[in-house]
């Protein structure tokens, strides 16, 4: 620099984007923990522990694709094949509650996609993203780079949720709950006590083991899922979802997420309510009772008990996911986000078969 010059302004040099390294490891990377531990709290219980339990329980081989940002994980998307190995079909690896979705870090921007996409077209045709909720982090940054790319993005809806705002039910005029619920629920607790002694208990932590989880199975197998279907969808009993659930309360961050408030009759478990508690957001994923308490409704009892506590706890927002929005409406609760199935195909013939694939994938949604 010569006497003369003067140094250039800062504003004309330009910024680069941080470098994005992506890499697919067979299997579950251990990197997905700390992609998980700084995503939004929504998306922190989908950690390692919770991939490896859905492989356990469902089976599957995975492979996780991992974006890094300056040497920082800030993606992670574990995937397993599904169909002939020739189709080239995949899709993100989990469990249908509350969602199948995989960790990105809060901070992460359509740049880490656009870095990731390359990579997974040369693993896979077609990816399936879902059951997952409209606006979920990682399915709005991946659709934006997928299309400025030129894949195929096919959407298909299954059913909407519900959500209870349970701070704001408390500031409408009569307050939530209602003194006429409370009055209600003292009413039928007083004649679901003639049946034997109360007790209402919570169970989260390290307080899953073995026997908790046959109790809410015990519970399952007395209830309607048991007696009019072929209990396939219970979520606790073996022949059902239990040995994901089991598997999965051995990660003790996942298990701290885990929660049940249990009511029991004379020592007996007679209904439960089942939830991920992720921060200030609780996910309902499975509530039951048994038949036998039915007119003194023991579940709505329990559930009302188990936000009240929730409310004690600082959480404010209950997602209710899909199905049966009638008691659901009557709690508060109001139609949420959309929940769909996303199929993305690669550039090219699988993209170009998109327009042909559009309406029979829409109609095969649920």
């Amino acid at each position: 620099m010569t006497a003369m010059s003067k140094p250039m302004p800062l504003e004309q040099f330009t910024r680069l984007p941080p470098a994005h390294a992506v890499d697919c490891v067979d299997g579950l990377a251990g990197a997905i923990d700390a992609v998980a531990e700084h995503a939004a709290a929504s998306h922190r219980f989908l950690r390692y522990g919770w991939f490896a339990a859905a492989l356990r329980a469902y089976g599957g081989s995975a492979r996780t694709l991992l974006v890094a940002r300056e040497s920082e994980p800030v993606v992670a998307l574990p995937f397993v094949a599904r169909g002939p190995a020739w189709l080239g079909l995949a899709e993100v690896a989990g469990c249908y509650w509350p969602f199948r979705s995989f960790p990105v870090r809060e901070d992460a921007g359509t740049e880490a996609m656009d870095a990731m996409l390359p990579r997974l077209a040369r693993e896979v045709r077609a990816l399936r993203v879902g059951p997952v909720y409209d606006g979920d982090p990682g399915l709005e940054l991946l659709k934006e780079a997928a299309r400025a790319q030129g894949w195929g993005v096919l959407d298909r809806f299954v059913a909407d949720s519900y959500l209870l705002d349970m701070r704001a039910a408390q500031n409408e005029e009569g307050g939530w709950p209602r003194n006429s619920t409370l009055r209600k629920n003292r009413f039928h607790e007083k004649h679901l006590g003639s049946h034997g002694a109360l007790d209402w208990a919570f169970v989260h932590g390290s307080d899953w083991d073995d026997a908790a989880f046959d109790a809410l199975a015990a519970v399952e197998e007395k209830s309607w899922i048991a007696a009019r279907t072929d209990g396939s969808d219970a979520k606790f009993t073996r022949e059902g979802h239990g040995a994901f659930w089991r598997a999965a309360a051995a990660d003790p961050v996942v298990a701290g997420m885990m929660w049940a408030a249990v009511l029991r009759v004379d020592g007996e478990p007679a209904a439960f309510s089942f939830d991920i508690n992720a921060g200030a957001l609780k996910y309902a994923i499975a509530n039951s009772y048994d038949p036998a308490f039915g007119k003194h409704s023991p579940g709505k009892l329990l559930y009302y008990r188990n936000l009240v506590r929730a409310l004690a706890d600082g959480m404010v927002l209950v997602d209710w996911g899909a199905g049966d929005s009638g008691y659901k409406q009557v709690i508060g609760a109001d139609r949420g986000p959309a929940i769909r199935d996303w199929l993305f195909l690669r550039p090219g013939l699988p993209a170009a078969a998109a327009k042909l694939l559009r309406g029979m994938w829409r109609r095969s949604g649920q």
